[in-house]
């Protein structure tokens, strides 16, 4: 069975601000845990926390502001992974939001934590 999670923040500055640092799928140095992040064509190579693990670039669409990545290996069994950060103007600021869609459905509250986690993290680093 697959799970559909999401979280948000918002974040007082622009939506053009916030995704040129979510845009880049090789720049997450921001996200808690990353050790190291290596890019080679749609593939990005991670270790965080202890594990590698690799996510394959799905689209990036500059326009709606919009990353969504799969998990192409890591140290857990997938049946499917697929995630998405989107950025949007929301007032003065932006609304950061990240999606998940995951099988097994258990993994699913696991990973949204730590989107959110990340969000946070997203969010001192910007506003500062």
């Amino acid at each position: 069975m697959m799970a559909t999670r999401q979280t948000e923040i918002t974040i007082g500055r622009s939506a053009d601000e916030v995704w040129a640092v979510t845009g880049d799928f090789g720049e997450i140095g921001w996200i808690p845990g990353i050790e190291s992040c290596e890019v080679a064509g749609d593939i990005r190579s991670l270790s965080l926390m202890g594990m590698a693990i690799k996510e394959r670039l799905v689209r990036r669409d500059e326009a709606s502001r919009t990353l969504t990545y799969t998990i192409a290996e890591g140290p857990f069994e997938l049946t499917r992974h697929e995630a998405s950060v989107i950025v949007d103007p929301d007032g003065g600021g932006s609304k950061v939001t990240w999606t998940v869609d995951v099988e097994p459905d258990e993994l699913a509250d696991v990973m949204i934590d730590v989107y959110g986690k990340a969000l946070e993290a997203l969010k001192t680093r910007i506003e500062g």
